[in-house]
């Protein structure tokens, strides 16, 4: 489904990522693990236009995508659910749930947000709250609604359980799980390296921008190199 090919980016005269290649299979969960640093989250906004690549190209159900702009490539049916979560504080629950249906415009959108708050109920319960008064965990569970709201093919997690509390953090592994038995491929940057490899198919480590491991994530849970780096040894 998507073919990352010797892609490079950076910021400036800073490089980020050096030659990256991986694949996502349709259907699969794959997480993206490293350090701070190591140019996950670049991987991401790569993916999804929002940092240009300098070399190399991506490929999405067999097209083309690392010419075309972001909304471009959310027509095309990837969805990015970012970092921090980054909902709109001052509209409504609803209305952010709205504009994750942009591309869509004239489709007919209720069934979709009956669906989002199906799965979502404490979402249906504040609809018309704003959303910046939102917990950090039901904040999340909106940016993934906004995100499904797009009915992406893929879709990009960065960091989904970053500065959640602990419970927060399970119901939001159990909400991608559940992404994923939806049949929607998914693609994962993830801290916490053990809860992502458990919930994985395969995994690659990133390393100063370039892959240095790849692998089921049966292997990488197993791999000495990955345990002393990202697991806490044992």
């Amino acid at each position: 489904m998507l073919s990352v090919e010797g892609v490079e980016a950076g910021y400036g005269r800073v490089q980020a990522l050096h030659g990256v290649s991986l694949t996502v299979n349709r259907g699969e969960l794959v997480c993206l693990l490293g350090a701070n640093g190591a140019g996950k989250s670049t991987m991401l906004k790569v993916i999804s236009g929002l940092v240009r690549s300098t070399a190399g190209r991506i490929i999405f159900d067999g097209e083309p995508i690392h010419t075309l702009d972001p909304p471009g490539i959310v027509r095309r049916g990837i969805a990015h659910c970012p970092e921090g979560r980054r909902v709109f504080p001052d509209l409504s629950v609803e209305e952010n749930l709205r504009i994750g249906a942009w591309s869509r415009r004239g489709a007919r959108l209720g069934a979709d947000l009956d669906a989002i708050y199906g799965h979502f109920p404490i979402l249906a319960e504040r609809r018309g709250q704003a959303a910046g008064t939102l917990s950090g965990g039901e904040q999340q569970m909106l940016a993934i609604g906004r995100a499904l709201m797009s009915r992406p093919a893929l879709l990009l997690f960065d960091e989904p359980s970053l500065g959640l509390a602990p419970m927060a953090v399970e119901a939001t592994f159990r909400i991608i799980r559940g992404v994923r038995e939806q049949g929607i491929t998914v693609l994962m940057v993830e801290q916490n390296a053990d809860a992502a490899l458990r919930l994985a198919d395969r995994g690659y480590v990133l390393e100063t921008g370039r892959i240095a491991l790849a692998g089921t994530a049966r292997d990488l849970l197993h791999d000495d190199h990955v345990r002393q780096a990202y697991l806490g040894g044992g």
